[in-house]
């Protein structure tokens, strides 16, 4: 198309466009950056200042969007139990899974039963 419209004797110059700032960016006497808006209406409290500051501050391209939190941030580390702890790089340290509990009620009945009988055989 550039070529097309040479040959025609056009001549294509770069057009610099200046965005419109509603301000610019200022530091306070403490030295902490601050906005300083250029029109007062964007000053203003309540809803029309907020309504004003937004639209001057809206960029078509732009839009909100939510944040997904990962599922599971942490990693699994197979080999943190083996090789010892680093806090910087252990992640998630499997345990090993727990022997299920014994039921002692049923092992003392069973050692009484056991003393009768050894009693009793012995008279």
């Amino acid at each position: 198309m550039n070529d097309d419209l040479k040959k025609l004797g056009f001549r294509l110059r770069p057009r610099v466009v200046e965005p419109k700032q509603p301000g610019r960016i200022a530091f306070d006497e403490r030295g902490n950056a601050v906005y300083e808006w250029k029109d007062d209406r964007f000053t203003e409290d309540g809803e029309e200042g907020e309504r004003a500051r937004r639209k001057a501050l809206d960029h078509p391209g732009l839009s909100f969007v939510e944040e997904e939190q990962p599922a599971n941030s942490i990693q699994n580390n197979a080999k943190g139990t083996r090789l010892g702890y680093n806090p910087y790089e252990s992640g998630l340290l499997k345990r090993k899974p727990a022997a299920p509990k014994r039921d002692l009620r049923e092992l003392s009945k069973w050692i009484e039963l056991k003393k009768k009988v050894g009693n009793n055989s012995g008279e």
